[in-house]
Order: C-alpha cells, then sequence, then structure tokens
C-alpha cells in the first residue's frame, strides 16, 4: 500500500497532503489520460456514480487533486451555472468536479438543466484541455450523447458488506452496453447478476485530498448552502405548467396509439425523451378516470369571409342554392 501513497506538496497548506491511489487506476491516468490531454490536445471527462455516502467525492477529489495539484475547492461546484462559471474561469489543464450533479434536482426540467449545460460546454473543455468528473447518484441520470460519447470511463462506488471504499471501472466499450441495458430500469444487473462484468475493481481510502481541516470544512458548508438553495427554488408557475401539458399529451399518445409502456418508451427514446416505462405508467396513471376523450372530428363554426355588401343571411342562402 505504501508503494501507491501519493503525497502532494501544496503552498497553500502547511503539510503535505498524502492519499491511497488504486495502482492500476494511477496507471491509466499516467499512461492514458495525461498524455492525451497535452499531447493530443484532448479533455478528459469521467462520470463517477454510487449511492449516497458511498464516498464517491471522496474518490473523485482525490483524482482531480492527482491530475491537477492545483485543484482546490472553488472548482468544486453543485449547479449548473457554477458549472459553467468554472468552465470558462479554468485555464487550461485544470480539473474541475461538478459535485452531485444530480442531487436535489427533482424535476425534469432540472435535470434537463444539468444536460444542456454539460452538452454546451463540451467545446470549452477541450479546447481547454480540462479535466471534468461528474459525481452523481446513477450514470443513466447523464444525457445519452455524454454517457455514451463524452464520458472517458464510468467509476461505479459501492460498499462491500457494508464497508466503504470499493469501485468498478467500465470502460467505453462496457460503459455503453450497461447504458443501453441498465436505461429503463435504472438497474446495474438483474436477478443479482451484474449486466456488464468488468475486471477492473480497486479500492480507495477516505482521505479528504483537496486540503487540510479547514478547507473540509468549508467544502461542507459550500456543499450544505447549495443543496438549500436548490431545496428552495420549487419549479415556477411555467415549469409545472409545461410538465403539465408533458404529461397530458403522454397520456393522448398513449391512448391514441395503444402502446404499451414499455413501447412507449423505447419510442421516446430516439427522440431523446428520457423516461423510463415506470414513470410512463405513472404519468398516465393519473388520468385514469377523468373525462378526456379523444374525439374523431371536431366541427368548428367557421365563417368564410362575406362579400361586400351582403349579410351572412344573404351568404348562406345563396350557398345553399349553388348546392341545389
Amino acid at each position: 500500500m505504501k508503494s501507491n501513497v501519493v503525497t502532494i506538496n501544496d503552498p497553500n497548506y502547511e503539510k503535505p497532503i498524502t492519499f491511497y491511489l488504486d495502482p492500476k487506476l494511477k496507471k491509466n491516468f499516467d499512461e492514458k489520460i495525461l498524455p492525451n490531454l497535452h499531447k493530443r490536445d484532448k479533455d478528459a471527462v469521467i462520470a463517477i456514480d454510487g449511492l449516497e455516502g458511498s464516498g464517491k467525492s471522496t474518490l473523485a477529489f482525490q483524482i482531480a487533486k492527482y491530475i491537477d495539484h492545483s485543484f482546490n475547492i472553488n472548482r468544486i461546484v453543485f449547479d449548473p451555472e457554477g458549472f459553467r462559471d468554472a468552465i470558462f474561469k479554468a485555464t487550461k489543464g485544470q480539473a474541475i468536479v461538478f459535485d452531485e450533479a444530480f442531487t436535489g434536482f427533482s424535476s425534469r426540467a432540472s435535470l434537463s438543466a444539468v444536460n444542456r449545460a454539460l452538452v454546451s460546454l463540451m467545446m470549452q473543455m477541450r479546447q481547454k484541455n480540462l479535466i471534468v468528473i461528474i459525481v452523481l447518484p446513477t450514470f443513466f441520470l447523464l444525457d445519452k450523447y455524454v454517457a455514451l460519447f463524452r464520458t472517458k470511463f464510468l467509476i461505479h462506488v459501492y460498499e462491500n458488506k457494508g464497508v466503504r471504499g470499493y469501485f468498478r471501472i467500465y470502460n467505453r466499450k462496457k460503459k455503453k452496453y450497461l447504458y443501453l441495458m441498465g436505461k429503463q430500469t435504472y438497474s446495474y444487473g438483474r436477478n443479482g447478476k451484474h449486466y456488464v462484468r468488468t475486471s477492473f475493481k480497486g479500492r480507495f481510502y477516505g482521505v479528504f485530498a483537496v486540503g487540510d481541516d479547514k478547507a473540509e470544512l468549508d467544502y461542507r458548508d459550500k456543499k450544505a448552502k447549495a443543496l438549500e438553495a436548490t431545496e428552495k427554488n420549487p419549479m415556477t408557475s411555467g415549469q409545472v405548467k409545461y410538465r403539465e401539458q408533458r404529461d397530458l399529451l403522454l397520456y393522448l399518445l398513449k391512448e391514441t396509439t395503444k402502446m404499451t409502456y414499455q413501447q412507449l418508451d423505447n419510442f421516446l427514446q430516439d427522440y431523446e425523451f428520457s423516461l423510463s416505462f415506470q414513470q410512463i405508467a405513472k404519468i398516465c396513471s393519473k388520468f385514469k378516470g377523468t373525462d378526456i376523450r379523444l374525439e374523431e372530428k371536431e366541427e368548428l363554426d367557421i365563417v368564410e369571409d362575406v362579400p361586400e355588401g351582403k349579410s351572412e343571411e344573404e351568404s348562406r342562402s345563396e350557398d345553399k342554392s349553388e348546392e341545389k
């Protein structure tokens, strides 16, 4: 274990920052990720997911600090606005952690805002050769483009018999299969078996790699305030209106086409409409028993232009005479 301990001397702190980094993970950064950043003018987008309290943020900070020794809490962000600011302020080769990117974003509009921020800033990330680590509850919340084509790999953090500090890594090919197979149910496997198996496993330990005890307290305070602000900003009336319209249209689409929930899910995914069939079923259930009718035709009383100098009654009489 000692041979894999990373020691970083940060001028902002008296004591060096020391933490363990899995040797296989470290080798990948040294031989693949970092050379690509500078020699091939690329960026590195990494997704880290796992249950709340599993330690995924801890691992994200260790990776960010190893890659970029200047990494600090100013480049840990919690919302799309903060993420956008951090991207534009960053200099070449710096690391940014979008921590708990989807936590607290209960509305679909808010989830879309996070994904839009990620997609719209991809060009900036590449031009600046940035290392962006997205920490989120589940990989399946990511936009398909980001998940399949822009993230280099997925690190799934988990507990083993109640002990934190374990991870599995899915490379570009394996995370693609995982996303496509598990997206509908937000699941990594079925009946106790993994959809996609990976032999790239490792360990990490709970060391706050960004700074000293004071820096850790500052981070926790910043995170608490960010989540509190999120909870205090409910959906606007306009967002509620659009959501209700979406739900009604979804119900009408199902009633008109007679598709099953699974078929409707597959159909909508082609248009980047990321709702699982369970969510669609829940939405449609709201309209059960309501008096929403799908009329085949609706008679409209259309008044055509009346020629100048004639009354409406005279015009209609002429129309009837012509019909006879």
